[in-house]
């Protein structure tokens, strides 16, 4: 059989690396380099072209080129290129394509398996994506890692016999994510996971194109926030900008001809502060610390049990970026690992493992976790009183995979003869706010009163992070599975309310607020529970968001209805 080879499918670049003689090397491109731009276009002769020659023409052709696409991965979204759309996993199989590529011309032998990585945080919908993508490059996907837990391998391949506590600090292009896992002779055991596929360093980017913009506004009067190419060329400059600060404390961004002012071309020059872009993106890195709190609470551990902070990606060069991991953590991060190769390394790591190149017996071992909360919507009982849309998890996050779970229903009806599962990803109480996954139906009940007839619905969540459901109806064993779309599943952005009170208007909204959590708590909301969560949630959120006042007016008169009503049924 072919050679496994391990690919990192990145936001900004990507890599492609094989084991051999015992070690990860990471296989230059076609260029002689080991970084490889993710941007793809479309040339002047009509090629698909990958890499720097597509990020070269991207200041010309802005049109028939496209970047970050990693960020719309199983969104349903597409992308526009010469005119012609593509969807975001075709734009990768072709990144996928000329990756395989160079492996092939450079090792001389064919490559059609690999292991991918992605963000210990995409979803089952974003996971499958990433193996359609392989599957149009022509490439069968043997597994999907994890990118802190590659980065795990390429540390702990040579760091075998050390029994620690890490925690990988992962803040790449377009995604952060935070790994707590355990090191002990040879066994990687990760125990859990959080982060935020919306943030990276392309956010940092934009903070600073923002802050340019504005002055450059202010000083001629003039908005060129609409144009494409001269966006292009600030991206472009800014990308520099934040690199130089990495190592200076200052420096000067110069744009000629940026713009027509009056006629008359005008330079964009700016001189830029690390003190100022770290003003800038300040509180986005600084959000980060809710994503430390969660891995360490889901993995057990107190910032003091962790033996060792590692960081990677190409973001966690940034100076405050130490200077806040040590604050948060109590003690410095080391930058034992390459933030640009490490996670490719440990992608050749498995796929050296998968190629029985290195033996669990005698090499090393690794554990994976869920790094999602998976169940389904159901009818629930409050005190009593019947409450739909409830959210019952069956896997519940940070559990090692693979993992199968089952749990048993009943009947809701009498005589019922189908039900419909309805699949949901996510933490929320009420499962239509969750991120809705799929649907099937299982059919041939046989009738009989209401919660006679039994329901077995099982969970099986396999290595690659990947989602398949059964139904079974336990008394005849007849069986139905859900099938999830890879495409068109637009995934919910939770917004995180915590902070409302500080919001403006927050004053507004707090006595209900107030008042309608106490309900809740002590149980007066009754079969109003989840919806009470819901409206309370969305009011919060709405605040933090900015939503304008009439919206949320509404959400406070259905508030206010449902406490008058379960008052009116107290007073009765």
């Amino acid at each position: 059989m072919s050679r496994i080879v391990g690919i990192d499918l990145g936001t900004s670049t990507s890599e492609i690396a094989v084991f051999k003689e015992g070690n990860p090397f990471v296989i230059p491109n076609h260029l002689g380099e080991y970084i490889t731009p993710s941007v793809v276009g479309i040339s002047d002769d009509g090629r698909i072209v990958v890499g720097k020659e597509a990020r070269d023409q991207l200041l010309l052709k802005p049109e028939d080129t496209v970047i970050e696409v990693k960020r719309l991965m199983g969104s349903g979204a597409t992308v526009s290129m010469g005119g012609k759309e593509y969807t975001p996993q075709q734009i990768s199989s072709f990144i996928l394509s000329y990756l395989v590529d160079c492996a092939r011309k450079y090792l001389d032998e064919e490559i059609d398996r690999a292991v991918i990585t992605v963000p210990a945080y995409f979803s089952d919908t974003q996971r499958r994506a990433t193996v359609e993508a392989g599957k149009l490059a022509g490439i069968k996907v043997e597994r999907i890692i994890n990118e802190p837990t590659a980065a795990a391998l390429d540390y702990g391949i040579e760091h075998m016999k050390e029994c620690l506590h890490i925690l990988i600090y992962d803040l790449g292009g377009g995604t952060l994510d935070v790994t707590v896992l355990e090191m002990f002779e040879g066994v990687l055991d990760v125990k859990a996971s959080s982060g935020n596929n919306q943030l990276g360093g392309k956010d940092f980017d934009r903070r600073l194109m923002d802050y340019l913009l504005n002055r450059f506004a202010a000083r001629y009067n003039v908005d060129v926030s609409e144009d494409k190419r001269a966006l292009m060329r600030l991206k472009e400059g800014v990308e520099k900008c934040k690199l130089a600060l990495s190592d200076q404390e200052e420096y000067c961004l110069l744009i000629p001809f940026f713009a027509n002012v009056e006629g008359n071309p005008v330079s964009l020059e700016e001189t830029v502060s690390r003190e100022t872009f770290e003003g800038l993106i300040k509180e986005l890195i600084d959000s980060t610390a809710k994503q430390i709190s969660i891995a360490l609470a889901d993995a057990r551990l107190s910032a003091s049990e962790l033996d060792l902070i590692l960081l990677v990606g190409g973001s966690t060069r940034i100076p405050y970026v130490h200077r806040f991991i040590e604050k948060t953590l109590g003690k410095p991060p080391q930058s034992l690992l390459d933030p640009d190769l490490a996670v490719v390394r440990g992608a050749a790591v498995q796929a050296g493992i998968l190629g029985d190149q290195l033996s669990a017996e005698k090499d090393i071992v690794i554990t994976d976790v869920c790094p999602y909360t998976l169940g389904i919507s159901v009818l629930d009982f409050v005190g009593g009183f019947p409450v739909t849309d409830a959210y019952d998890v069956i896997i519940p996050r940070n559990v090692t995979i693979p993992v199968v779970k089952e749990k048993i229903y009943g009947t809701v009806a009498d005589n019922q003869t189908q039900v419909e599962i309805n699949v949901y990803q996510g933490e929320f109480k009420k499962a239509s706010h969750n991120n809705f996954l799929g649907k099937f139906l299982l059919k041939g009940i046989p009738p009989a009163p209401a919660f006679q007839e039994k329901i077995s619905v099982s969970f099986s969540y396999d290595v690659n992070g990947i989602l398949q459901v059964e139904g079974k109806i336990v008394s005849s064993g007849k069986k139905a599975n859900l099938t999830i779309e890879t495409t068109g599943v637009e995934m919910v952005q939770e917004i995180d309310p915590e902070g409302w009170e500080k919001a403006p208007n927050a004053r507004k909204y707090k006595a209900i607020i107030s008042k309608a959590g106490r309900m809740v708590e002590n149980g007066k909301a009754q079969y109003y529970a989840l919806e009470m969560e819901s409206l309370i949630r969305k009011i919060k959120t709405g605040l933090v968001q900015g939503e304008k006042l009439e919206n949320l007016d509404v959400l406070k008169e259905e508030l206010h209805e449902i406490i008058y009503e379960l008052t009116e049924e107290t007073d009765v």
